[in-house]
This record gives structure tokens, sequence and C-alpha cells, in this order.
């Protein structure tokens, strides 16, 4: 790498590119391919630094059997997930050699370490690690980009480890108003709001026949409605029937959907949302993507560590009435009907894009 690199800068992405999940793969592939299209004199890499329980937990999540949600074939398609991704990671990522510690990163002789996106800061988690705060890290820039810190309860000390770190940055932007807390809280200064990678990048259609299938069919998406109770779903049954529409998951199934749509690739789960008549999530990457497809959406939100996330970005766009409670089935149907008004919300998403981008640029350009 060294040696590919000697007139050219060398950019270096820290992020939890290993996860078999869509949001994690897509900010990883978005921001690496937004950086090699934008600067091409530059070598773009995602460091080959993997948690390895993280991993793990992730990959057996795949082999677990909900009998109650899940038919025998939805679940012969869910334990193919880990593969279908591996695959696709294989082919899309610029990957470093496997690396595990600070010490390895640093060897590989890197320009620019950005550290971001996804839930790389939230030291509660599985995939704590302090090479994620900078520790030990050397290069002539050392950035954050649009980390989140998850469910992190600020109210609680913030580890040494951390706080130290956060001095490591030589720039640092985040995502969402849970990091900026934790920035400001330990630098005392407010960190640059910025874009989540997937915003960067314009995600071109992807056709084969699995997207082919479903392109002309009508279809309402649902994407991670966590904990949605009987009286839930019933609304959904009476509302398919009502609208004579099916009921698709992105890469996720429930006895109730009219099709087994699980084992998709990322390129895939993005067609899913672009050709859906409306997306139910509960999920921050469920929500932008409904954003970046202008699709009519709703967020049911159950998850702890998703709802400060999704919350934050919805406020961002002034779509905060997308969002129905537990109990509000009424609400949750008449949101089915009621059309967001995209060129607001296109506006507010260029005006941040442009920011990122201009954040980068600095970041970047400015090299010593």
């Amino acid at each position: 790498m060294e040696e590919e690199g000697q007139n050219r800068m060398n950019i270096g992405i820290i992020t939890h590119h290993y996860i078999k999940n869509y949001g994690a793969f897509l900010q990883t592939y978005a921001l690496q391919q937004y950086l090699v299209e934008k600067y091409p004199q530059a070598n773009v890499f995602i460091i080959n630094y993997v948690n390895r329980k993280h991993e793990i937990i992730n990959v057996c999540g795949c082999f677990r059997f909900f009998a109650k949600r899940e038919s025998l074939k939805a679940y012969v398609q869910k334990i193919k997930l880990p593969k279908t991704f591996s695959k696709a990671e294989k082919e899309n990522f610029h990957l470093t050699k496997r690396v595990h510690c600070a010490e390895k990163i640093n060897k590989l002789g890197l320009d620019v370490i950005i550290i971001g996106s996804d839930e790389v800061w939230n030291y509660e988690d599985k995939a704590v690690s302090c090479v994620k705060f900078a520790i030990g890290l050397q290069a002539k820039r050392i950035v954050a980009y649009a980390p989140s810190c998850g469910s992190v309860n600020l109210e609680h000390s913030i580890p040494d480890y951390v706080q130290k770190g956060l001095h490591n940055f030589t720039h640092i932007s985040v995502r969402e108003l849970g990091a900026e807390t934790l920035v400001e809280r330990v630098l005392g200064k407010r960190p640059k709001r910025v874009a989540d990678p997937t915003f960067l990048y314009n995600f071109p259609v992807y056709e084969d026949d699995v997207t082919k299938k479903w392109k002309n069919e009508k279809y309402i998406l649902m994407y991670y409605c966590d904990k949605l109770p009987k009286e839930g779903v019933e609304r959904l049954k009476t509302l398919m029937k009502k609208k004579r529409i099916k009921l698709l998951g992105a890469g996720e199934y429930a006895k109730y959907y009219s099709a087994i749509t699980v084992n998709l690739s990322p390129f895939q789960w993005i067609e899913m949302f672009r050709n859906a008549q409306f997306v139910f999530t509960g999920t921050f990457h469920g929500a932008v993507f409904s954003i970046l497809m202008q699709r009519n959406f709703a967020a049911f939100l159950t998850n702890p560590s998703r709802i400060k996330k999704v919350k934050s970005l919805l406020e961002e766009f002034s779509l905060s009435d997308r969002i129905f409670q537990l109990g509000e089935w009424d609400k949750m149907e008449q949101l089915t009907n009621t059309a967001i008004d995209y060129s607001i919300v296109q506006e507010k998403k260029e005006k941040i894009r442009q920011e990122s981008y201009a954040y980068l640029d600095q970041v970047l350009l400015g090299l010593d």
C-alpha cells in the first residue's frame, strides 16, 4: 500500500463493514464510493479491523429460528444471508489486509483515517473498541465522520479512554444529537453535524431477476418494526385487503407477509425500497432509504438503540409526524394516505449534503 501511495493520498475508513446488516454495508459502501469518485487522486481503503466478538454474535443471529414469526422456508433463506453479504463485501469493498490493533493500522501508511459512520462510538455495546476512539492511531488527519453513539446513557460517567480518545481527532463531525452531546460534554464545543454516508452517494438502479420480479408489483414494505403487537398486525392485514396490496419484508419475514423476500443482496434491498408504495420501518437506515427513494413511510420505534437515532434524523428533516406509537393504529393507517412533500425534504437533504461535501473537502484537501 505504501508503494501505491507514494504520490497519492491514502485514506482508510474504520467502520462496522463486517456486519451482515444492510445499513452497515451500505453506509460503508457509500462513503467508499463517494471518496473514490470525488477524489481520484487518492487511494481509498476500508481498514479491515474486525471486532471478532461483534462479528460472531451478528452472524449467529442469522441462525436463530423464531417459530412464532418465521416459516421454515424463510429460515432457509435467512441462514444464507451471511454468505450473501460476504460475497457482496468481497466484490465491492476495497479492503486492506486484516489488522487487529492500532499498531498494525499505523503500519498501513495512511495519510487520513476516517472513523465512522454507524454506531462506532457506542461504548456500552459489544462492538466497543478504543481504536474507534482513535486511541493509539497515527496519521496526518484522524477524522470522525458521522459516528453514532446509539443508545449510550450520557447521564452516566464517560469512560476515560473515550474522553482521551476524542482529543486525538483532528476533525470531528457527527450525524445525530447523541454523538453531538457526547462531544460537547468532553471537548466543550459543538461538532459539525453531517449527513450519514448513504446521503452522499447516488445509488444507481440495480436490475436482476429478483428486482424485476417485484418492480411491477404493488406492495407495502416492512423493515424491522420490532414488537408490533397483534392489534397492529390485524390493522395491517385489513389495510392490505382494503388497498388490494401485498405486504413484503426487506430482508426479513413474518408469517403474515405475502411472500418470502429474506435473502437479498444489499443492492436488491435498495430496490425493494425504490419500488414500494409505502414503507413501515423501525430503523435508522430504513428511514434513510425511504427518504432517499422518496417513499411515503411511517416509523414505529421500540428498539432503544434505534429510537434516539431515528428521532434525531426525522427531526432534522421535519418528519417527526411520521412516527406512530403503540396503540395509534388509526394514525398508522392515516399515514398511508398522507403524502410527504418531498420538495421540502429535498431542499433540506441537499443543504446538509452540500455541507457534508464541504466538510470532507476541508478535511481531505487541507492536508499539509
